[in-house]
């Protein structure tokens, strides 16, 4: 009898893998359908700098982006982890979150997390179903006007603030698109705002200065809100001081009021000690290289400070805790053990300085190849620049976004830089992976993975191409 009962629960349990299996099938088909249409619109990289439309579909929603409290994010570098920082100590604190961040490295639904975890494919296109209606009539005002219809990163924010409200979230952790002012994302009311490095990045858009790009990424900065502000150049601190004494926001600054007392190396990340002006924490293990990590730690526990106890002390085992459990893929990421090869999106030059420091201090590489591949409207020169001391030879290839710069011409670039002798070009990506791979191993001849590897860098598209190729996406 018991066999059969066994029997009979095993046959049960595969009819019900099965299903499941058919309806994630299902479901992922819908997801692909839905993400050509939106892929369909204007790239978030192409800003008509208004949020009128992205206002008038959250209003004709019920303005979900009011349900629930908000920290903000921008900066230069930085945001994207800070943001998890964010995001995984409010959790810790017993509170439901969401995490908004942009751009995503396997699937779109990264970029919308509940609790920690992505979207579902099938929530994904719910939430997308449930919204669609209200983005059309914005898009028919809109063009009616003479106007576009909404973006791809607008549509995006809709439905983020949508799936947040439904949830719903306590608290939303939003990182911008680009910039500040004009930013989709920027309809919502942060009760936090934090500003990472401010560096030059995009000057289409933000501006060719440091100054321009600061006072366009200081209007997430609201009345009565808090600013929580990374150590920054004089033309940018003045700016961010000036728009946070404009609207009245409390203004928290790093080498002022919050410093990263010390730091310390530790198995799989380090040690730090931050101090806020509600105390020191001390001996807080992050699970992230870098000391670039340890600053954007520091700016994100003043923002949850801030946020849930109005500037007053943290209990120390939930910063603890909060901290233990953050990842940061495609941040110094370690994606193969054999060659050893490691992923950082690094895209511009004050990114690529931060990656050739943790690198020199978290790595003993003597023969470290990289795999480059930038977008063609970067600063190329720049960024090759950062790492040439850091790498022994360099591949140049393309990654998957058309906006991608030529092979050809990235290697006109490198060679200026790297010299003819350390630079090889190929193609295609996995070409390139392949190419590394081998110059890393001929350096390492008997097998051993010590001393030799692959770093993958240049965009976070190419880091995401990377992740999949190598099985990690």
């Amino acid at each position: 009898m018991s066999a059969a009962k066994d029997a009979k629960g095993a046959k049960g349990s595969g009819r019900k893998a099965a299903q499941q299996a058919a309806e994630e099938a299902v479901a992922q088909e819908s997801l692909r359908e839905v993400y050509r249409e939106i892929m369909s619109r204007a790239p978030e990289h192409d800003i008509d700098p208004t949020l009128d439309r992205v206002r008038r579909v959250l209003e004709l929603l019920g303005d979900p982006q009011r349900a629930f409290r908000v920290v903000h994010l921008t900066g230069t570098n930085g945001k994207t982890s800070t943001a998890r920082m964010v995001e995984s100590l409010v959790r810790e604190h017993g509170l439901r979150t969401g995490l908004f961040t942009s751009p995503h490295l396997t699937s779109v639904t990264e970029r919308i997390q509940v609790d920690g975890e992505p979207l579902s494919a099938a929530r994904f296109v719910e939430v997308f179903q449930d919204v669609a209606p209200y983005v059309g009539v914005a898009d028919r005002e809109s063009q009616e006007a003479g106007g576009p219809r909404l973006s791809f990163f607008e549509v995006l924010t809709v439905m983020a603030f949508a799936a947040f409200a439904d949830a719903p979230v306590d608290v939303a952790v939003v990182e911008v698109g680009m910039g500040g002012f004009w930013d989709s994302t920027n309809v919502a009311d942060g009760d936090v705002a934090v500003v990472t490095p401010v560096a030059v990045d995009h000057e289409r858009w933000l501006g060719a200065t440091v100054e321009e790009i600061a006072t366009e990424k200081s209007g997430i900065i609201k009345a009565r809100s808090t600013a929580v502000v990374a150590a920054q150049t004089e033309e940018a601190d003045a700016v961010l001081r000036a728009r946070a004494a404009e609207v009245g926001a409390r203004l928290l600054r790093e080498g002022v009021e919050l410093e990263v007392a010390g730091r310390q190396l530790a198995v799989g990340g380090q040690m730090v000690d931050l101090r806020t002006p509600a105390g020191l924490y001390s001996g807080v293990f992050l699970p992230l290289h870098g000391a670039h990590q340890a600053h954007n730690a520091l700016l994100a526990l003043a923002a949850v400070e801030a946020l849930l106890s109005g500037g007053g002390a943290l209990e120390g085992p939930l910063v603890e805790a909060g901290f233990a459990g953050v990842t940061s893929p495609g941040r110094m990421e370690l994606v193969r053990a054999s060659p050893t090869v490691i992923a950082d999106a690094a895209h511009n030059p004050h990114g690529a300085e931060a990656l050739v420091a943790t690198l020199d201090e978290a790595f003993d590489f003597r023969h470290l190849v990289g795999v480059v591949a930038i977008m063609a409207d970067k600063d190329a020169e720049g960024l090759l620049a950062a790492l040439e001391p850091t790498l022994a030879e360099i591949v140049v290839t393309r990654n998957s976004a058309p906006r991608s710069a030529d092979p050809q011409d990235l290697a006109e670039v490198a060679r200026d830089v790297f010299g003819e002798d350390r630079v090889h070009v190929a193609e295609r990506l996995d070409e390139a992976l392949q190419v590394a791979a081998d110059l890393a191993e001929r350096h390492d001849p008997v097998g051993s993975g010590l001393g030799t590897g692959v770093l993958v860098t240049g965009s976070v598209i190419t880091v995401a191409d990377a992740r999949i190729l190598l099985g990690r996406g």
